[in-house]
């Protein structure tokens, strides 16, 4: 269904993974963050599933500058490699390259303007950033660790949290409620600074599923949090 394209941004051109629809005419755009391994084959598989839905979907390689295409194995010489590779994203550069996918999507024949994201773990700090700053229209957050913090560069010097009320769309933060990365003290001050700031948003806690449950094929979480994932884009991108 996909192919890879060549985005053109400030510091040069950035990979992507380009799903459509089967059906003709114009869709809406969506933007797939991936996660700490790269635009690996389980980020594909949501960008093909979200595009078989009626969207437009690219998948950028935020390493880009770094390591372009680079796809790294869940192990812990892959996750090692990757926090290296995320201490490399800054705020100006992620910002700079979502920017340039939506304007990649709404240049596109076959798009009707709309642009959403979805984010999964790091893509998912990803996506909340971006919503803080950019005209996204809806935006899903996956599990997205590191918000309330300044542990990584992407979120500091003041905690991507803090930036909460600059978001205009709506957001959908969907998280297990066994996370090991996203307690439940992190979703309690994520839920309450969402209200605080008046953001239109709906957090959603799975019951029993760990982090990154969306990338494994066994998980018996999958469709809860698919269903919230289409039932968002479906409202927020009509």
């Amino acid at each position: 269904m996909g192919e890879t394209v060549s985005i053109q941004t400030p510091d040069g051109p950035m990979g992507a993974y380009l799903a459509r629809p089967a059906a003709p005419g114009a869709h809406p755009g969506v933007i797939v963050a991936h996660q700490l391994f790269g635009v690996t084959e389980d980020v594909r598989a949501v960008a093909d599933r979200i595009a078989r839905g009626g969207y437009v979907v690219l998948a950028p390689d935020f390493y880009h500058r770094a390591e372009p295409g680079v796809e790294l194995p869940v192990t812990d010489e892959g996750r090692a490699r990757g926090f290296e590779l995320m201490a490399t994203l800054s705020r100006t550069g992620v910002l700079d390259d979502v920017r340039a996918a939506a304007e990649e999507l709404a240049a596109r024949g076959d798009t009707t303007g709309a642009v959403g994201m979805v984010g999964l773990s790091l893509g998912g700090h990803l996506a909340y950033l971006a919503a803080t700053r950019l005209d996204l229209a809806v935006t899903v957050v996956l599990y997205a660790g590191w918000l309330t913090g300044t542990k990584i560069p992407i979120s500091s010097p003041e905690p991507t949290l803090d930036l909460s009320g600059g978001i205009k769309g709506r957001l959908v933060y969907i998280v297990g409620d066994r996370d090991h990365v996203v307690t439940a003290e992190h979703r309690t001050a994520i839920a309450d600074r969402l209200r605080d700031e008046g953001v239109a948003h709906t957090m959603v806690v799975v019951e029993g599923a760990p982090h990154a449950f969306l990338s494994d094929p066994a998980s018996p979480h999958q469709e809860e949090a698919w269903r919230h994932i289409e039932q968002a884009l479906r409202d927020g991108l009509a």
